[in-house]
């Protein structure tokens, strides 16, 4: 049994590992932590989970002792100190938060402002994104940067064609939504309900702190550096994100080309599904899951591919992720504890 800690239990993504968790067969939670609402329980801040999880809110220190593996669901500028703290005594360290998501010091100090503490722990980071690096997170790193959601999503829908050289790299579009979780637990002016509700509006236009991180997968994966256009949108709704990508198909290739290859790129991966031709990427039907939908499209009249990928962003683009990289780095099956069939209504 994996013993398990999370610090910064109580946000939503924290709050979501605990829902997760408390269904995995190999694992349980150990301790959990929360600034905000030390010595209160779980179940007091979010009473959902009466009676399922009455965990009392332990200090940092006291999950770090208690756990093998500790999930950070922190703001950025919070994990630094906690990672070395944790692979000092030879801990996993799992983050959900962006310390460890850039490899480039310059870009995280332009898009986060901050530094990194030691360069050498962020070279012991391995990027976690399971359907495009997996083999880097099984050789046994102790220091998981797990991606976001929108670098999630964006990146899952259009790999295949930019890692196989079918698009051209130069004008690739990020259209994205996301439901207002994504925005935290932390009420604002943004998120307000009456300015939420009945409303639909783009914000960090090209200014997203996800621009870079998006880029940087894309870039390894096609061996060129990618410049994107990435816009996201916030939906009056609680949950999903829906990235839309369009991408000049180049010269020569067919759209069935371009199909065969997304089957055989993602023929083995249980958690992402390829949509037939007809069916559109939805967030209603991913939600509270940990897969990817993805549904491809070809703008005959530009010859634009137009690939759309649906996840949950809290499962999928941020605690489903983490604990399926947990499983990875453990040797247990990806799917343990995240089996979970989306409601359909």
């Amino acid at each position: 049994m994996i013993n398990v800690g999370i610090v910064g239990a109580t946000g939503y993504a924290g709050a979501e590992l605990v829902r997760l968790l408390s269904a995995h067969p190999q694992a349980k939670v150990s301790a959990i932590s929360s600034v905000s609402f030390q010595g209160q329980k779980i179940s007091q801040v979010y009473p959902a989970y009466f009676k399922q999880n009455d965990m009392e809110c332990e200090t940092q220190g006291q999950v770090v002792e208690k756990s093998d593996v500790i999930f950070a669901a922190l703001p950025h500028g919070l994990s630094q100190e906690l990672a070395e703290e944790c692979v000092s005594k030879g801990k996993a360290f799992i983050d959900l938060g962006a310390d460890f998501r850039l490899e480039s010091e310059d870009e995280y100090e332009q898009w986060y402002g901050g530094k990194f503490l030691d360069k050498q722990l962020h070279k012991q980071a391995v990027y976690g994104l399971p359907e495009l690096f997996r083999e880097n997170i099984k050789k046994g790193q102790k220091i998981i940067a797990n991606p976001g959601c929108y670098t999630t999503c964006s990146p899952l829908a259009i790999a295949p064609a930019v890692k196989y050289g079918l698009v051209e790299t130069k004008g690739i579009i990020c259209d994205c939504k996301s439901g207002v979780t994504g925005a935290g637990r932390k009420p604002t002016q943004g998120n307000h309900y009456p300015e939420l509700n009945e409303g639909f509006h783009a914000y960090k236009v090209a200014s997203h702190r996800h621009t870079p991180e998006i880029e940087q997968t894309l870039s390894k994966l096609s061996g060129e550096k990618v410049v994107v256009t990435f816009v996201p949108h916030l939906l009056p709704v609680n949950r999903g994100i829906l990235a839309t990508c369009y991408a000049d198909i180049k010269e020569g290739v067919s759209f069935e080309q371009i199909r065969q290859v997304y089957e055989e790129f993602y023929k083995d991966e249980y958690f992402v599904r390829l949509l037939p031709d007809g069916m559109n990427a939805d967030i209603h039907n991913v939600k509270y899951s940990n897969f990817c939908d993805i549904s491809l499209h070809h703008d005959k009249r530009a010859n634009k591919l137009i690939s759309c990928g649906a996840i949950d962003n809290m499962v999928k683009g941020a605690a489903g992720q983490a604990i399926q990289n947990m499983n990875i780095i453990f040797g247990l099956d990806e799917k343990t504890g995240l089996d979970i069939v989306p409601p359909a209504f």
